[in-house]
């Protein structure tokens, strides 16, 4: 499906951003191995969270669906059974690296795979630590990369001291599930801190770990504990928004109840240091998450340097960030970002290409890339790549574009964010 979009202004409206793709895919897979019902309110219906219900439904475990609200009849932490069929995360990189973690302890073997995506995306950084702890993982090797299909031989698993080479929540979560059947205390080091919504939910349902500086420890807990979950808005589907607030003649937007927890706000602290008039509102914290209305008006951005430690709570928004960056005054640079390379699409190189159809100065580097702004954008036909993120940030280019832009095979947008041309539309 091919969409086409003119620019716009006076952007007006509140609104809430469908749940937290991390959160629900989480919510999803602890209840499934806590003692009772889960009911998650706020869940994000998107292809990669269904997946993530389908997986889980081949593993045994009762779910029901009732538009936003999931019911999930957990089994407990060894409730889970053999599937019969193979087990398809689709474009889900969460689920496929999480649940590898998380199956590794079982008492039976299984096989996960996924769509042409996931199929090219590696697999070692997770195995590596997992393997360490006694896992039997095996797939697809292609030049010295671990690629799925996978196939887990359930093991008796053992804890593991393990400092990760790369910053990322995937690979810590996948460890920390494990370590939920392991024998002894697993600690893990992270070189900057990631997203903590794996420890937050955990912790939550009845897990033991803590946090000390950069060490992550994992107690062994005997039981987890259906419990009621409240899923907010998800910062990374907000990030689209703010940007168009942002830069947008004669704009006001407030997007409702969005999580701001303080690994996922890079966004914010980039917008804010190139300008941005931000405001957040109505501040709360629900099942261990902060959540804020963020409320952004037209600004006058400037050009500014992202890199270090910020990098890792701001990963998925850097596409929509570099768009941002093409309006601003001067030049920015995003540095530390290989991460980028190994997502739904290379989005160093994908961002750049498409970037540049539409007439603005930038350029690739090996760890990121350098926009010179301020020159404007130009309407042009451009590729999403089947990449939600690179679609998106396309089109909020677009809203200030002069002339039409055309975006081919958009219908990778619901992976994380049904009905966004229609939030563009009612804005």
């Amino acid at each position: 499906m091919n969409k086409t979009i003119k620019s716009k202004e006076n952007l007006k409206g509140s609104f809430s951003v469908p749940g937290d793709k991390s959160i629900s895919d989480r919510a999803v897979m602890f209840g499934s191995i806590a003692n009772g019902t889960t009911t998650v309110h706020g869940f994000l219906t998107g292809e990669d969270c269904l997946s993530t219900i389908s997986c889980f439904k081949k593993l045994g475990i009762d779910i029901k669906v009732d538009g936003t609200d999931v019911t999930v009849q957990g089994k407990g932490l060894h409730g889970l059974s053999a599937p019969k069929k193979i087990l398809d995360v689709g474009n889900s990189g969460t689920t496929m690296r999480l649940i590898s973690g998380l199956l590794c302890g079982q008492n039976f073997n299984c096989t996960i795979t996924g769509d042409a995506s996931i199929q090219k995306r590696p697999m070692g950084r997770v195995n590596i630590p997992l393997s360490e702890m006694g896992a039997k993982i095996n797939g697809r090797n292609e030049d010295g990369k671990l690629l799925a299909p996978i196939s887990i031989t359930g093991s008796s698993l053992k804890s593991i001291n393990y400092t990760l080479p790369v910053a990322s929540a995937q690979v810590k979560s996948a460890i920390i599930l494990a370590s939920l059947y392991a024998e002894g205390t697993t600690v893990i080091i992270e070189p900057e801190a990631t997203r903590n919504h794996t420890e937050i939910m955990l912790n939550y349902l009845g897990a033991n770990i803590e946090h000390n500086g950069t060490e992550i420890i994992c107690h062994p807990v005997k039981e987890l504990y259906g419990k009621e979950i409240f899923v907010p808005g998800d910062i990374s589907s907000a990030a689209y928004f703010m940007v168009a607030g942002a830069i947008c003649e004669n704009s006001q937007i407030t997007i409702e109840n969005v999580g701001i927890n303080p690994t996922r706000t890079g966004i914010i602290t980039v917008l804010e240091n190139m300008g941005a008039d931000i405001t957040l509102l109505n501040k709360k914290v629900v099942c261990g998450e902060e959540t804020a209305d963020i409320c952004v008006k037209t600004s006058r951005l400037k050009g500014t340097v992202i890199e270090g430690d910020i990098i890792p709570k701001l990963i998925d928004e850097i596409p929509v960030i570099a768009v941002a960056a093409a309006m601003a005054d001067d030049t920015t640079i995003i540095k530390d970002a290989q991460e980028l390379k190994v997502k739904e699409s290379n989005r160093i190189k994908t961002v750049v290409c498409e970037l540049k159809k539409m007439g603005v100065d930038i350029e690739e580097t090996d760890d990121g890339m350098i926009i010179n702004g301020g020159k404007g954008i130009s309407g042009a036909v451009c590729e999403s790549y089947d990449d939600h993120r690179i679609a998106m940030s396309i089109a909020i280019a677009a809203l200030v574009a002069n002339g039409e832009t055309t975006i081919t095979d958009t219908q990778c947008i619901d992976i994380s964010f049904p009905n966004f041309f229609k939030f563009i539309e009612r804005m």
